[in-house]
C-alpha cells in the first residue's frame, strides 16, 4: 500500500516538471522543424517548417519560464519537501538571496543558461532574416541538449538529468523518518545557502556570467550556418557583431567574479587561479582570439580557416567549462567545482556533440573553403592581429592543459601532479603571453591593412616605444614592481606602451576617425586593467605583520592562514600594526552576519592624528562551512586596504555582542578575586588602568526587585579609566532585604572587569569592592590579517573603460551590417 505523506505541496512540482518535459519535446520539436526548413529544398519556399520550428522555440521560451516561476514559488515558500529547496535555502534568507538561491545548485545554472539562450533565440528569430533557419537550427539543438540536463526521468534504468523539482524523499537520501506520513513535521528548516554565497554579488555575478556562456552560441551558429549554406564569407559579419557581445559579457562576468573574490571572500586578492576560475575564461581568451581574425578576414580575406576555428572551438569550450564545474571532477581542486550529479557523461556527450559538428562542417566544406593563398604582410595590421590572436589561443591552451590534470589522471590512469606553486606558475606563464598581447594591442593601432608605410611606422611606434620605457621605468620604481620576476617589469612596459599608443588612437578619433574609438577604447581599458593587476597583486603588501609567527589560539590553524600575516588583538587593546593603531572595538549581530568593529588610527611622528575610521569584516557561521569570514575594505584613490576576521573564540556566535549585564556566577572567567576596602575618593589599581570610588547612591534600585522601608539599597559609582584612554562607569549594589544580604555586579565588558560591592564597614566609613578581572586568554579577541592593494583601481577602472570600448565597437559593427 502507498504511503499517503501529509502536508507536501505537489502540485508546484507537477506543473514544473510538466514544463520541464514540454520544454524539452518544444526545442526538439523547433530543432527538426528548422533543420527541415533548411534542408527541405521544397521547404525553402513553403514557410510551414519554419513557423513550426518557431512555434516550437516560443513554446520551450513559455515553458522555461514557466518552469522558473514553479520553482521560485517553491523556494519563496520554503517547501522543504522539494531537495531543491531544502538543499540551498532556509527560512532565514531574505527574499534577494531566495531568488539568488533558484541558480545556487546546478539544476537551477542549466535553467539559467537555458534562459538566456532563449531570450537570445527569440531576438535572432526577429533579427535574423535569411539566416534564421540554419542559425536557430543549431540554437534550438543546444536547447534539446540543456533540456536533457534537467529532465530527470528514468529511460531504460538511466536517470537523464536532475530535476529541480524532485522530492527530498526521492533523492536518495536515507532516514528513518521518510516513512512516516508526517515525515515534514520533522523538517523545521532547510539547509541554507553556504554564507560565502550569502552577498550581493551571487545575485548579480551567476546571470552576467550565463549569460556570456549562453551568447557563444550565437556565432557559433553562425559559423556552422555559413559552412552548412555554403555562405562562407556572409556569416561573418553578422557574427562580429554577436561575438563583439558575447566578449564584453563574458568577460564582464569574469570581472563580476574577481570583484566578488575581492570585496567578499577570504581570498586575499581578486584572482586565485582555481581551476573553476580558470575555465571561466577558456571561451573568452579564445572568442576575443576569433574576434580579431574575424575582422582580419573581413577587411582582407585572409585567415578564414583559423577564425571559423576559434569560433566553433569558443562554444565547445563552454561546454568544457561546464564539464569541469559540474562533473565532480575537481572536487579536490576547487572550491567553486559542485559534486557530481550522476551527469558525467551527459556532460561529457554535450561536449562530444558539439565538436563533432564542428569537426564534421570543417572536414566536409574544407575542400570549399575561401582560404588566400597569398600571405600577409609583415607590415600590415592583419598579420600582427593573427599574431596576437594565436598568442592567445596558445595562453588558453596553457590553461586548458594544466587546469585539465584531474581530467588527464581521471581518462588515462595517469598520476600527474599539478604544479607544486600553481598560482606562482600560472603568474610566470600567462604574464609571458600577456606581454605579448599587450605589446601588440599597441603597435598594431600604427599599422595599416594590408601595407604599411614602413619607415612612418618604424618612427612613429619608436617614439612611442622609447617614451613608455620611460614611463615604465618610473612606474616599476615608485611602485617596487622592479623587484618582481623580470616578466611582471615586462608585463608592466606591454601595459603601459598599450595604455599611451591607444591613448594617442583615441585623440586621433575625436579629430575625424570616431569608427575607430571602439577598439582604442577597449584596448586602453586592457591596458589599464594589466597595470593594476601587475601592481595590485604584484607589490601587495601585508600590513599585519606578525613577527613572532605564532597565533596560539584554538580556531586558528594552516587553513585559517600564515601565522605570520595575522595578528591577535583584544578588545580595547589598541596595537601598533604598520602605519596604523587598531582597536578590536567590539561586535554585533545583524543576521545572518557578526560584524566586528575595527578601530583604524593613523599618527604622524609628533602623535598629532591624521586619520581614522572604522571597518566592519564579517563573519558567518555554518554547520556545514565552519566559520565563513567575509572582509571590509578602505578605499583610498591609489590604493585600498582590506581587512578580514580568521579566527574568533569558539563561544563568539553565541556570546560575544550581548550586552553584559548578566549578574550571574561566572566567577570562572576571571582570575582570583581581590577585595579592596576603600573609602570615597579613593583609587584602586588594576592590570590595564585604574578606579576611581566617586559616591554611593543611597537610592539605589534593582530592576523587577520592590523594596520596603525596612530594606536598604546602596549603590557605589565607580569611574573606571582603561589604559587607552577611554572611561566607563559602573554601579556595583549593596542591597539588605527582609534580613538577608544581597550583591548584584557590574560587568565592564570592555575593561575585562566584574565589580562587586561585597560589604560596608560602618566603624570606619569605608567599603569592600571586590575587583574580578579577565585573565588576557578570556578577554574577547579576534585574530586578524590586512592587506594593502596598490593601485588596484586600475584594474576596476580598466575593466569599464574596456566595457565601453566594446559597447562603441558593436553600435559600430551594426551600423554596418546590412540586411541579409
Amino acid at each position: 500500500m502507498n504511503t499517503v505523506f501529509k502536508g507536501e505541496h505537489l502540485l508546484p512540482g507537477q506543473i514544473g516538471q510538466f514544463f520541464i518535459v514540454l520544454s524539452f519535446g518544444a526545442a526538439l520539436l523547433s530543432f527538426i522543424s528548422y533543420y527541415f526548413a533548411t534542408t527541405d529544398d521544397a521547404g525553402k519556399a513553403d514557410s510551414s517548417w519554419q513557423r513550426l520550428g518557431r512555434l516550437g522555440f516560443y513554446v520551450n521560451s513559455i515553458s522555461i519560464l514557466g518552469m522558473g516561476t514553479c520553482l521560485f514559488y517553491v523556494l519563496y515558500n520554503h517547501y522543504f519537501e522539494y531537495h531543491y529547496a531544502w538543499a540551498y535555502t532556509s527560512r532565514s534568507l531574505p527574499v534577494y538571496y531566495l531568488v539568488s538561491g533558484f541558480w545556487n545548485g546546478q539544476e537551477g545554472g542549466f535553467l539559467l543558461w537555458a534562459f538566456w539562450q532563449a531570450v537570445l533565440g527569440n531576438v535572432l528569430i526577429a533579427r535574423a532574416k535569411s539566416w534564421e533557419r540554419p542559425v536557430m537550427t543549431v540554437v534550438a539543438l543546444s536547447q534539446v541538449i540543456l533540456g536533457t540536463m534537467v529532465l530527470g526521468i528514468d529511460i531504460f534504468g538511466q536517470r537523464i538529468g536532475s530535476s529541480p523539482f524532485l522530492l527530498l524523499r526521492n533523492s536518495g537520501i536515507e532516514a528513518p523518518i521518510f516513512s512516516q506520513p508526517n515525515y515534514l513535521d520533522f523538517i523545521k528548516d532547510g539547509q541554507g545557502m553556504n554564507p560565502s554565497l550569502q552577498n550581493y554579488w551571487m545575485v548579480i555575478h551567476p546571470p552576467t556570467l550565463f549569460l556570456g556562456f549562453a551568447s557563444i552560441i550565437v556565432p557559433f551558429a553562425y559559423a556552422v550556418a555559413g559552412l552548412w549554406q555554403k555562405r562562407y564569407k556572409e556569416w561573418v559579419q553578422p557574427a562580429i557583431s554577436y561575438a563583439l557581445f558575447g566578449s564584453m559579457i563574458l568577460g564582464t562576468g569574469v570581472i563580476m567574479g574577481s570583484f566578488w573574490a575581492y570585496e567578499s571572500l577570504n581570498f586575499g586578492g581578486f584572482w586565485a587561479w582555481d581551476p573553476v576560475e580558470n575555465g571561466s575564461i577558456f571561451p573568452w581568451l579564445t572568442m576575443v582570439a576569433a574576434l580579431h581574425v574575424l575582422i582580419v578576414f573581413k577587411n582582407t580575406g585572409h585567415s578564414y580557416f583559423t577564425a571559423t576555428l576559434l569560433v566553433l572551438l569558443s562554444f565547445v569550450l563552454v561546454w568544457y567549462t561546464s564539464f569541469l564545474s559540474r562533473s565532480g571532477i575537481l572536487g579536490e581542486s576547487s572550491v567553486h567545482a559542485f559534486t557530481d550529479l550522476g551527469m558525467f557523461w551527459q556532460l561529457v556527450i554535450g561536449i562530444l556533440i558539439f565538436l563533432v559538428l564542428s569537426v564534421w562542417v570543417l572536414v566536409w566544406r574544407w575542400k570549399e573553403l575561401p582560404i588566400t593563398k597569398k600571405d600577409e604582410e609583415t607590415y600590415s595590421r592583419e598579420f600582427w592581429m593573427f599574431v596576437g590572436s594565436v598568442f592567445l589561443g596558445l595562453s588558453c591552451f596553457h590553461l586548458i592543459v594544466v587546469t585539465s590534470v584531474p581530467v588527464w589522471n581521471a581518462m588515462f590512469g595517469t598520476k600527474i601532479a599539478p604544479p607544486s606553486d600553481a598560482v606562482k606558475h600560472y603568474n610566470v606563464i600567462q604574464s609571458s603571453f600577456a606581454f605579448v598581447v599587450t605589446l601588440l594591442t599597441g603597435f598594431t593601432q600604427f599599422l595599416k591593412y594590408k601595407k604599411t608605410d614602413i619607415t612612418r611606422f618604424f618612427i612613429t611606434t619608436g617614439v612611442y616605444l622609447v617614451f613608455a620605457i620611460l614611463v615604465t621605468a618610473l612606474v616599476v620604481y615608485l611602485t617596487g614592481v622592479y623587484r618582481l620576476n623580470f616578466v611582471f617589469n615586462l608585463v608592466m612596459c606591454g601595459s603601459v606602451y598599450s595604455v599611451i599608443a591607444n591613448a594617442k588612437v583615441l585623440v586621433d578619433a575625436f579629430k575625424g576617425k570616431f569608427k575607430l574609438a571602439g577598439s582604442a577604447v577597449a584596448h586602453l581599458g586592457f591596458g589599464l586593467l594589466m597595470v593594476g593587476a601587475v601592481i595590485a597583486a604584484g607589490t601587495s603588501k601585508v600590513v599585519s605583520e606578525n613577527a613572532s609567527g605564532v597565533v596560539n589560539v584554538q580556531g586558528f590553524d594552516a587553513k585559517a592562514g600564515n601565522a605570520r600575516e595575522n595578528i591577535m588583538i583584544y578588545k580595547n587593546t589598541p596595537v601598533k600594526m604598520g602605519d596604523y593603531t587598531v582597536t578590536y572595538l567590539g561586535d554585533s549581530i545583524s543576521s545572518p552576519y557578526h560584524f566586528y568593529r575595527v578601530d583604524y588610527k593613523k599618527f604622524d611622528a609628533n602623535g598629532k592624528l591624521l586619520e581614522n575610521f572604522v571597518l566592519k569584516p564579517k563573519v558567518q557561521a555554518s554547520r556545514d562551512a565552519g566559520m565563513s569570514s567575509s572582509p571590509d575594505t578602505k578605499h583610498y584613490l591609489l590604493n585600498d586596504l582590506y581587512t578580514h576576521v580568521t579566527a574568533i573564540p569558539s563561544e563568539g556566535f553565541a556570546m560575544q555582542g550581548e550586552a553584559g549585564h548578566d549578574e550571574g556566577n561566572d566567577d570562572k572567567n576571571y582570575d582570583e578575586p581581590v577585595a579592596h576596602e576603600v573609602a570615597i575618593g579613593d583609587t584602586i589599581r588594576y592590570r590595564d588602568g585604574f578606579m576611581l570610588v566617586k559616591s554611593l547612591n543611597k537610592q539605589a534600585t534593582v530592576q523587577n526587585i520592590p523594596l520596603t522601608a525596612n530594606d536598604v539599597a546602596i549603590g557605589a559609582n565607580i569611574e573606571v579609566h582603561a589604559r587607552d584612554g577611554k572611561v566607563y562607569n559602573a554601579e556595583p549594589i549593596f542591597m539588605i532585604r527582609g534580613g538577608n544580604v544581597f550583591d548584584f555586579a557590574r560587568k565592564v565588558e570592555d575593561a575585562g572587569l566584574k565589580l562587586r560591592f561585597s560589604r560596608i564597614n560602618p566603624e570606619n566609613k569605608k567599603v569592600e569592592i571586590t575587583v574580578y578581572q579577565q585573565p588576557q586568554n578570556k578577554r574577547p579577541w579576534i585574530v586578524m590579517r590586512a592587506i594593502s592593494f596598490p593601485y588596484i583601481n586600475f584594474f576596476w577602472s580598466g575593466t569599464i573603460i574596456m566595457v565601453i570600448g566594446f559597447l562603441l565597437s558593436i553600435q559600430r559593427r551594426n551600423k554596418e551590417l546590412k540586411t541579409v
